[in-house]
């Protein structure tokens, strides 16, 4: 599967036409989503690659993506604007990130986690909007990798100490005595990655000054590394993670009830959805560091369901800046009045990343909420101001887009076109759909 995956991203980066990639990532959603069936627990491909269901999943959600940027990008390509150089930047990352969800040994995560970092960058300063692009790209750049150095160390410890490096031996083999520092230097990129609160500050930026396709796979993709490899890591650490785990707990609920606030008063749509991604990704980190199958099966749906949500909202954003010139909110009031047709996909994908019913983040918020919830019944506090205050700022983010009192100096606006509604389509129904095979996702983990 990965070879034939691997194969198709090769011929696409050789032909470098926009039609081809498009029709290519379409059919490797096709096939990924074709295997999702097969019973299987761990499946090796050798050279320190294989899957399992983790990591499988995670790479279904990374083709989907992608495909979608493709898609969602074709004004780079009208414009001309270095389109090859803009396709060959995001297959390689597109070949990163499978390579990251596929990689058994923690050296090799480590090398291809951070390599991730290098195309993101290109995107930011190739294809961003303002010129604080720069400043975005190095805030992201210095962060990831002064949190990213402490864990090569630690990593080259636990090899001097183990004499392996396999995830599924260190996994099933005893605790090691490890000691504070070693747990901190070990988790501490991966908190930075998630993004933890307080280590946030590079992520509204980059999100900001990213193109739409930039955002998109960072919202999408890039941020659930962090909590794939906290997954990963854990294991080995679990008697210090017990330590250890009110820390981020009270990071992760407290940090997300404060973004939350900090969302209401943003103006700017990518700086609000980058916010809110903080606060969904601090309910992830509380459900991960209770090591319960409800806190990590939790976890993956809600990374899931963030990932699809997330970057949808980021896609609609952009259609409301590429017609008005504008993502603020002051701006962009009444849009209901110039584009009907779009206020529906704002409707599904609002609802959705305030984890509404049916959606597919309502099922992992309510396993995150057990897992917390019985870690300690103080946390309902948290859980309840966090929950209150996502609705709020996603209903103040609707209802100030779609309604109110247009600018008048805007007269006309194309109100969707049909590859628009296609990408919303492919956002918003798995969102609503997967939630029937959930039983499939909560008990293969």
């Amino acid at each position: 599967m990965l070879k034939f995956l691997v194969f198709n991203m090769v011929l696409m980066s050789f032909v470098m036409d926009w039609g081809l990639v498009q029709v290519g990532l379409l059919m490797m959603c096709f096939m990924t989503l074709l295997m999702m069936n097969h019973d299987f627990h761990f499946f090796c491909l050798g050279y320190m690659v294989g899957v399992d269901y983790l990591s499988y999943i995670l790479i279904v959600l990374s083709v989907w993506i992608m495909m979608l940027m493709i898609y969602s990008s074709m004004g780079i390509k009208k414009a001309c604007n270095f389109s090859q150089g803009f396709l060959l930047v995001n297959l390689v990352l597109l070949m990163v990130l499978i390579l990251t969800f596929s990689s058994v040994n923690y050296l090799m995560f480590y090398m291809s986690f951070e390599s991730s970092l290098i195309p993101m960058l290109v995107l930011i300063l190739g294809w961003g909007y303002q010129p604080e692009r720069i400043q975005a790209g190095v805030y992201m750049l210095f962060y990831t990798l002064f949190a990213s150095l402490p864990l090569l160390v630690s990593l080259l410890s636990l090899y001097s100490l183990a004499g392996s490096l396999n995830m599924s031996l260190l996994m099933s083999s005893v605790s090691f005595p490890m000691n504070i520092l070693w747990y901190i230097c070990t988790v501490f990129a991966f908190m930075v990655k998630l993004p933890l609160f307080l280590f946030h500050l590079w992520l509204p930026k980059a999100h900001v000054e990213a193109p739409v396709a930039g955002s998109m796979i960072l919202a999408g993709v890039l941020l659930k590394l962090g909590g794939y490899g906290l997954i990963r890591v854990l294991g080995v650490f679990s008697e210090v993670n017990k330590m250890f785990s009110w820390v981020w707990m009270s990071l992760g609920i407290l940090g997300g009830v404060v973004i939350s606030l900090m969302c209401l008063r943003q103006v700017d749509m990518k700086s609000l959805i980058a916010y809110s991604s903080v606060a969904h990704m601090g309910l992830v980190l509380g459900g991960l560091v209770t090591m319960s199958s409800w806190g990590l099966n939790g976890a993956l749906v809600v990374m899931i369901g963030h990932g699809l949500c997330s970057s949808g909202l980021f896609c609609m954003a952009n259609m409301v800046y590429e017609r008005l010139g504008s993502r603020s909110l002051m701006i962009s009031k009444g849009l209901l009045s110039f584009m009907p047709s779009m206020g529906l996909w704002w409707f599904l994908l609002i609802v959705c990343n305030m984890a509404a019913p049916p959606t597919l983040n309502l099922m992992g918020e309510i396993s995150l909420i057990i897992s917390v919830v019985s870690w300690s019944k103080l946390a309902m506090f948290g859980l309840g101001a966090l929950s209150f205050f996502s609705a709020s700022y996603t209903l103040y983010m609707y209802s100030l887009s779609q309604h109110g009192l247009f600018v008048s100096s805007f007269y006309s606006c194309c109100s969707g076109k049909t590859s628009e509604y296609f990408i919303l389509m492919m956002h918003s129904v798995p969102l609503n759909v997967i939630f029937m095979k959930g039983v499939m996702v909560l008990s293969n983990l």
